[in-house]
């Protein structure tokens, strides 16, 4: 059985239709990148997996639990984090603050420390700037910081939504290798993202989303050989 299972799932915008019955897995331990041009429903599938959109139809099934009407803030209990599109930090809090605000579910305070220890010795800027405001950190610290708060959460399962998004080459390379490592240490990671070449380098297996279907699906490797994504997505 597949650490994620979504099936059949259908998502509208009222009578627009965005997601038109994709079918899709996610094995424990693996990087699996969700690719595709703007509009193509990559979001609205996240989304919809982590409680914030709820699905028409369709099943979403996580760790043998079928999920599909499990509100978003449930699932972080349950092993899930969501880092979401444009950081989403808060602005007026400081680091520290912030990645606190990402072990909100944990109970144990020794737990937590020495999670937050892991997160500063992964990310050893937030470490360096603790006590400043979020607001004051520059894009790429910002998804660092974004990425430390769901690590809080101690997740089985990490899903990430564009994190390269707006950054500089040397921030990018920076969070992929990062990413790597995450799913080094464990954590099975869904990626949606729109640097495919970066996307496809990284992850295992890889689905292409076009206008609310899955378009192409396989190996990552062997997706990023294949003519039609290189024409589309991997083209200068």
């Amino acid at each position: 059985m597949a650490m994620l299972e979504v099936r059949d799932l259908e998502v509208y915008y009222g009578v627009i239709q965005a997601i038109k019955g994709i079918s899709f897995d996610v094995d424990q331990g693996e990087i699996v990148a969700l690719i595709g041009a703007n509009g193509a429903g990559k979001t609205t599938t996240l989304h919809t997996i982590t409680g914030l959109i709820n699905a028409k139809s369709g099943k979403i099934v996580y760790e043998g639990t079928d999920i599909t009407k499990i509100p978003g803030y449930k699932l972080v209990g349950m092993g899930i984090a969501h880092v979401p599109e444009g950081r989403r930090v808060f602005a007026t809090l400081t680091v520290l603050q912030n990645l606190k605000m990402g072990a909100y579910t944990r109970k144990d305070k020794e737990e937590m420390e020495a999670t937050l220890k892991m997160v500063y010795s992964r990310f050893p800027r937030l470490e360096e700037r603790k006590n400043q405001p979020a607001g004051t950190l520059s894009g790429g610290e910002q998804q660092m910081l974004a990425m430390g708060r769901a690590l809080m959460s101690h997740p089985r399962m990490i899903v990430m939504d564009e994190p390269s998004m707006g950054l500089s080459p040397i921030y990018v390379n920076e969070i992929f290798d990062i990413i790597q490592k995450i799913n080094g240490d464990g954590t099975t990671v869904l990626l949606v993202e729109q640097n495919a070449k970066k996307a496809l380098s990284i992850a295992d297996k890889a689905y292409v989303l076009e206008t609310g279907n899955i378009a192409l699906s396989g190996d990552a490797k062997e997706l990023m050989n294949n003519d039609q994504v290189k024409k589309a997505y991997l083209s200068e």
